[in-house]
């Protein structure tokens, strides 16, 4: 009996508690989201209309985000852009953390960001061990005249996450083509190896 019992509490456990986790998570970033402006907007709404919509907060910031897209893109906003960016990185703090910051949100939301171009696979982290990685890019040409090879970007994957990981390059002559797709090679870094791409 108590063995059936500990068997579905187990069962019943990796059911809700995904769900539970992923609701929790979603309920905070939409709280967190309405909070950024809605603590500004909410005085303003209650004193003039008398009540506050859950919520407005993201819509305002939305229609903020839009606008200021739209200025950006206009020639005398891209000017202002430009010389406000070069001002922040002149700034000792900024400087370092401004540009790190502007290639990770260009790369997940620029319509020409960089994308994984195919699955393979590389010796690494050592000499008879395989991972999968991604092939992203060309290595630059200084980069393989300093070292004498000829190498290959590929951004290794760690497990549970496809998006962690480490950027590498690596002599083309070792890098392993494959035909797996790039959806396959994640759901297998995902599973942590327990599903097996389709090959």
């Amino acid at each position: 009996m108590w063995v059936n019992l500990r068997k579905y509490f187990v069962s019943g456990l990796m059911v809700f508690m995904p769900l539970a986790l992923t609701v929790f998570l979603f309920i905070w970033v939409i709280g967190f989201a309405d909070g950024l402006l809605g603590d500004y907007i909410q005085p303003f709404f209650k004193e003039y209309f008398g009540f506050y919509i859950p919520g407005l907060g993201i819509l305002v910031g939305v229609v903020l985000i839009i606008m200021i897209g739209f200025f950006a893109t206009q020639i005398i906003g891209a000017k202002f852009h430009g010389a406000f960016e070069k001002l922040f990185l002149r700034l000792p703090f900024f400087k370092q953390v401004y540009p790190a910051f502007k290639e990770i949100v260009g790369f997940f939301f620029s319509r020409e960001r960089p994308s994984f171009k195919k699955a393979v696979i590389v010796q690494y982290p050592g000499k008879g061990i395989y991972s999968f990685g991604f092939l992203t890019n060309e290595t630059s040409q200084k980069l393989k005249d300093l070292t004498g090879e000829d190498l290959c970007n590929v951004f290794v994957s760690s497990s549970p996450s496809p998006f962690t990981g480490f950027a590498v390059m690596i002599p083309k002559k070792d890098i392993i083509m494959t035909d797996i797709s790039i959806e396959e090679a994640a759901k297998f870094i995902v599973s942590g190896g327990v599903v097996n791409p389709h090959v």
